[in-house]
């Protein structure tokens, strides 16, 4: 089998790497060419210098920022898209952080191509992504076309989740980066208060990391990259605030009022507009530090 790779920034380079060493002929494609022919040349893979060049792969892997980009590679980029290029039978699987209704209208926009889309997008961030445990949320309409990736996808991550239909991975991959991103606002306000009081910032996470206000960014993020101020998660601002928008947007969809997500979703656009869009999500917390008036 032959996997077509789109995207090899922070997490789709470790991620084809792990494709590659599962002993697949993957040939990388990136929108930036010199990057693409630096990485084949370092793990002796094909690069693409085109789209057309990925035209006899069985498999094409999307790892790219925004949903928009992806349908602007598979139907739009040098004039027809990638879609024209392939054969019938391709599985195409997104693994960025898409719009769960994007992703729908995508796959019907694929499906007279006799190309089947799948949404596989992953958890756990760059450290995961080099030793190949992601979690991945899969959605998609094919049981056959899904089966036929597994074997793919499980070169990248140990924990493969089946969610539902096409568009359900990646509604789930919001709706947990919301949770998370709730997480990290909660602990950081707690800190920029508590610091303000006179408490100790270290400490304050010790005791949190032992009670009940613990969560993934008091112990994975606070010490390292706020408090000691590395901020070097590998995961932009700017990706995170969009994947809270998605799942804000998300619930209007299904009709749910769920005011906590549009009050995140507003924190992180503030945090982002603040700093800026590319600085790492773990950042945040220097566009809240605000003085009451």
């Amino acid at each position: 089998m032959k996997v077509g790779f789109i995207g090899i920034g922070n997490m789709g380079a470790p991620m084809a790497a792990n494709v590659l060493k599962r002993g697949y002929e993957v040939i990388v494609y990136d929108a930036d060419a010199q990057r693409s022919a630096r990485y084949a040349a370092e793990r002796q893979c094909q690069a693409a210098k085109t789209l057309a060049d990925l035209s006899s792969v069985d498999v094409v892997v999307t790892m790219l920022p925004t949903g928009p980009i992806v349908r602007e590679v598979m139907l739009e980029t040098e004039g027809k898209g990638l879609a024209a290029h392939l054969k019938r039978g391709v599985i195409v699987i997104d693994m960025s952080s898409s719009e769960p209704v994007g992703t729908r209208e995508l796959g019907a926009a694929l499906a007279p191509f006799g190309v089947a889309l799948i949404d596989a997008p992953v958890s756990g961030g760059v450290p995961r992504a080099i030793s190949g445990t992601l979690a991945i949320m899969i959605g998609g309409d094919s049981k056959e076309a899904i089966a036929r990736a597994k074997p793919v996808l499980s070169a990248m991550g140990d924990r493969l989740f089946e969610v539902g239909g096409l568009g359900a991975g990646h509604a789930m991959k919001a709706l947990n980066n919301y949770v998370a991103a709730a997480g990290y606002a909660a602990a950081s306000e707690a800190l920029l208060i508590g610091q303000r009081f006179g408490l100790d910032p270290g400490t304050m996470i010790d005791i949190i990391n032992v009670s009940t206000g613990r969560n993934f960014s008091t112990e994975a993020t606070m010490k390292e990259n706020v408090i000691g101020r590395k901020f070097a998660t590998g995961f932009q601002l700017g990706l995170l605030a969009k994947d809270v928008r998605i799942a804000a947007d998300l619930g209007k969809a299904v009709k749910l009022d769920a005011p906590v997500s549009r009050l995140i979703c507003d924190r992180y656009a503030l945090a982002r507009d603040r700093i800026g869009a590319t600085h790492d999500n773990s950042e945040a917390i220097m566009g809240w530090n605000d003085e009451l008036p």
